[in-house]
């Protein structure tokens, strides 16, 4: 299919567009607000845009797939596609999609590709993605498709909603699908989480987890000032968001994790940093 003939997200059903006051006044009269609410439909505000940061090293073979993910999402969105250096030809499909998105037009889906020259880890690029994002609400994703973008819609709603300034996706809260992989892994999450919790008082269940959504006033207040350049990053924004006393919502989410055969950057020698970033920044911004 070419380019040109895809379909514009959102797409229209029987109820209207998706998250729009129309469609969720249809489906409430025909569901009543308590069914809508277990079921995570809520109207989104017309002017509302989702920034959604991606860092991106060597990802050939899944970043393409990704954004179609990404941009599936029938929510108002820009999309900050930060390359932290690839050599393996991630860089030109970057430039290809930019282009198309340009040429498209979708007002759905604005792309924005951001060049890192070498290589500074994902936490580099994180901090490069805030600082050129404009959304109401922020978020990161990877670009492994471990985790999935169909979830966007019911991670904002707490935000959306004014219950909470931040929201943490969990891997470990038990209800959504999770690919069985490394048990030292594991371990070492929920360690390296225990270990956060001890020092900024929250009682999170995955403070490692890639997504991470904030406000844009909590974000910009703090993305000048990070430090951490590899994955430290998760650690500094959770002593970060817990020191100003950051609304926190945690829900479940699924998680598709990969080998390291499959491309898995992590290693015992960032939960060692990750050791030192939670003592550093537990103890002072």
């Amino acid at each position: 299919m070419e380019p040109s003939s895809i379909a514009r997200f959102p797409q229209s059903d029987e109820h209207g567009y998706p998250y729009t006051t129309e469609w969720y006044d249809s489906l409430k009269s025909s569901l009543g607000e308590a069914g809508c609410r277990q079921l995570g439909f809520y109207p989104i505000p017309p002017d509302f845009l989702l920034s959604v940061v991606i860092p991106i090293f060597n990802e050939q073979k899944t970043v393409e797939n990704l954004i179609s993910q990404v941009k599936a999402v029938p929510i108002r969105k820009e999309l900050v596609l930060v390359d932290d250096g690839s050599t393996d030809g991630t860089r030109d499909i970057l430039k290809r999609l930019e282009e198309q998105a340009q040429s498209e037009q979708d007002a759905y889906n604005e792309i924005r590709v951001i060049f890192h020259e070498v290589n500074q880890g994902k936490g580099a690029a994180v901090r490069t993605g805030f600082l050129e994002a404009q959304g109401d609400v922020m978020l990161i994703q990877d670009a492994d498709l471990e985790y999935d973008p169909s979830e966007y819609p019911r991670l904002l709603q707490p935000i959306i909603e004014g219950r909470a300034d931040v929201v943490y996706g969990s891997r470990f809260l038990g209800d959504q699908p999770h690919r069985v992989l490394y048990y030292w892994h594991y371990l070492g999450n929920r360690f390296l989480t225990t270990l956060s919790n001890c020092f900024t008082n929250l009682n999170l269940t995955d403070m490692e987890t890639c997504y991470k959504l904030f406000k844009k006033d909590v974000i910009k207040e703090i993305a000048p000032g990070l430090c951490q350049n590899r994955f430290g990053i998760e650690p500094e924004l959770t002593a970060k968001v817990a020191r100003r006393r950051c609304r926190i919502f945690e829900m479940s989410i699924s998680y598709d994790g990969r080998t390291y055969d499959q491309g898995k950057k992590i290693g015992w020698k960032d939960g060692v940093k990750a050791l030192w970033c939670i003592v550093r920044y537990g103890l002072k911004d």
